[in-house]
C-alpha cells in the first residue's frame, strides 16, 4: 500500500457524508426539535429503527473508542495497572465533568482538547511534510489480489471518517442543549456556521494524519502488533525515531487528545440519544424541546461503563479486530441513518426556506446511492 493511495477514500467519505451530517443542526435549528423528534414523526418504525441501532452501536463503539484511549493513558502513566483501571479512569472522569457543569462544560472541554489536538497535530505535519512523497497520490486504491488493502478496511475507514453517522443526531441535541444553556435564540445561519467550521477543521486534521501515516508509519519496515499496548508504544516510538526525539510529547498529546476528545463526546453523546429516544417512546405527546436529560441519560451512561469494563476482558489482545468490527458497523448503518435524515430534514415540519438547496439535495442522493450500494455489495460477497 503505497503512502497516499488511501487519500481518494477519505475526501469521498468526508464529501458523500457531509449532507447527512448537516442535516442535524439544521434540522434543530429551523424546528427546535432535535432529529430523534423527526424521527418520531417519519413514523414509529423510524424511532423503534433508529433506538435498536444506538443500543448495538453504542455498546460497540464506546467500548472500542475507550479502549484505545485506556490503552495510551496507560502509556503515558506508565504504570503497570489493569486495563480496567484505565478504563474507569477515563469513563469515570468524563462522567464526572459531565455531571459536573452538564453541556456547558462538555463544550469547554472539547473546544480545550480540540486546541490541544489541532496544535500538536499540524506541527507534526509541518515537520514531517519534506519527507512527503506525493506521487503516491491515489483517487481509489488497488484492490488487486497482491493488494495489502481488502474491501473491509476501505470500508472501516470510511465508516468512521470523519465520523458515525450518530454524530449528526448528537449535533441536534447539542445545538438545542447550547441554546438552551446560554439562552441565544434558534439561528440556522449560525447553527449552520459552527457546523461547518467544525467539519471543514476536521477534514484538514484527517488528511494531517494521512501525511503523517504516508511519512512516518508507510515503509518503516515494522510490522505492526493488533495489541493495543503494543500498538500505542510502537506509533509513538516510530514517530520520535524519524522524526526526532523532542517530536515525542508532541505526537503523543496529538493521538491523546484525539481519542479522549472521542471518548467524551462519546460517553456523552449516546446517553443523550437514548435519553431522547426513551423519552419519545413512553411520552404520548412530543417531549419538550429544550428539557434536559433525563434519568434515562444517567442509567444509559453507567450502563453504558459497565458494559465496557465487562467487553475489557473479553477483546483485551484484539484491539485492532475490535475497532474494525465497530468502524465497519457504522458505515453499514450510514445508509440507513443519512436516509432518515434525508426524510426528516425534508419533511413539512421544516419550513421550505430552511430546507437543503438542490445541490445538497443532491449531493445526498449521491451519498445514498454509494454509501447503500457499496454495503449491499459487501453483505451479497458473504452469501
Amino acid at each position: 500500500m503505497s503512502g497516499f493511495e488511501l487519500s481518494g477514500v477519505v475526501l469521498l467519505a468526508i464529501i458523500l457524508k457531509y449532507p447527512f451530517f448537516e442535516f442535524g443542526p439544521r434540522y434543530a435549528a429551523a424546528t427546535g426539535w432535535s432529529l430523534v423528534e423527526g424521527y418520531r414523526r417519519i413514523g414509529t418504525w423510524a424511532l423503534w429503527l433508529f433506538f435498536l441501532l444506538m443500543i448495538v452501536s453504542s455498546v460497540i463503539v464506546q467500548a472500542a473508542i475507550v479502549l484505545f484511549t485506556a490503552f495510551l493513558l496507560q502509556h503515558i502513566v506508565g504504570i503497570d495497572w489493569p486495563l480496567t483501571v484505565y478504563g474507569m479512569l477515563v469513563m469515570g472522569g468524563c462522567g464526572l465533568l459531565l455531571w459536573a457543569g452538564r453541556y456547558r462544560i462538555l463544550d469547554l472541554t472539547v473546544k480545550v482538547i480540540l486546541v490541544l489536538l489541532a496544535v500538536s497535530t499540524v506541527w507534526a505535519g509541518l515537520v514531517s511534510l519534506p519527507r512527503a512523497d506525493f506521487s503516491t497520490l491515489a483517487l481509489w486504491p488497488d484492490l488487486g489480489p497482491s493488494s495489502a488493502v481488502s474491501m473491509a478496511f476501505i470500508l472501516a475507514l470510511a465508516g468512521w471518517m470523519p465520523s458515525a453517522l450518530d454524530i449528526a443526531v448528537w449535533n441536534s441535541l447539542w445545538t438545542l442543549a447550547k441554546h438552551r444553556d446560554t439562552g441565544s435564540e434558534r439561528s440556522l445561519s449560525i447553527s449552520l456556521l459552527d457546523f461547518r467550521i467544525g467539519y471543514v477543521g476536521t477534514a484538514i486534521l484527517a488528511f494531517v494524519f494521512v501525511l503523517l501515516g504516508a511519512t512516518v508509519m508507510f515503509g518503516a519496515g515494522e510490522e505492526f502488533s493488533p495489541q493495543g499496548t503494543a500498538f500505542s508504544v510502537q506509533l509513538v516510538d516510530l514517530y520520535a525515531s524519524t522524526l526526532g526525539e523532542w517530536m515525542r510529547p508532541v505526537v503523543l498529546v496529538a493521538v491523546f487528545a484525539t481519542m479522549l476528545s472521542t471518548s467524551l463526546t462519546v460517553i456523552d453523546g449516546y446517553p443523550r440519544a437514548l435519553d431522547r429516544c426513551v423519552h419519545n417512546i413512553l411520552e404520548k405527546e412530543m417531549p419538550e424541546s429544550n428539557a434536559p436529560v433525563g434519568r434515562p441519560y444517567w442509567i444509559a451512561l453507567v450502563l453504558l461503563a459497565g458494559t465496557t469494563l465487562i467487553i475489557f476482558t473479553v477483546f483485551l489482545g484484539t484491539l485492532t479486530a475490535m475497532v474494525d468490527f465497530a468502524t465497519i458497523f457504522t458505515f453499514m448503518t450510514a445508509p440507513i441513518l443519512g436516509y432518515l435524515n434525508l426524510r426528516a430534514v425534508t419533511s413539512s415540519d421544516v419550513a421550505p426556506e430552511h430546507r437543503p438547496g438542490k445541490g445538497l439535495l443532491a449531493l445526498s442522493y449521491v451519498g445514498l446511492a454509494l454509501l447503500g450500494g457499496t454495503a449491499i455489495i459487501y453483505v451479497a460477497s458473504f452469501i
